[in-house]
């Protein structure tokens, strides 16, 4: 099934957090907090404002964000756990710290 999200909705995908400490010891799934951290699956075409006029998002399919702990609406699309947010619910996009080497 394709969802569109609507508006300057923004439908991403919890990047699962990792499963140890850094000293080696495993965290039950009930000890987990849940990943604030997310793929962009899909994003509506923008919000409008007061005069009507429509402002894209700033965000792109594929992007890695960070959201708040609250943040969205958790739903299941064809078996796979899914959060529908508003754009203003992200706080950022995750970049390279450092840029990509070119081939030679």
């Amino acid at each position: 099934m394709n969802f569109r999200p609507l508006h300057d909705r923004v439908v991403v995908k919890r990047i699962d957090a990792d499963e140890k400490t850094a000293g080696g010891i495993i965290i039950p799934d009930t000890a987990k907090e849940k990943p604030s951290q997310g793929e962009v699956i899909a994003i509506g075409p923008g919000g409008r404002d007061e005069t009507g006029k429509l402002i894209p998002i700033d965000i792109q399919v594929g992007d890695r964000v960070l959201f708040g702990k609250w943040s969205g609406t958790e739903v299941k699309i064809d078996s796979e756990e899914l959060l529908i947010m508003k754009e203003s619910d992200i706080m950022g996009v995750l970049t390279d710290v450092f840029p990509k080497k070119k081939a030679a």
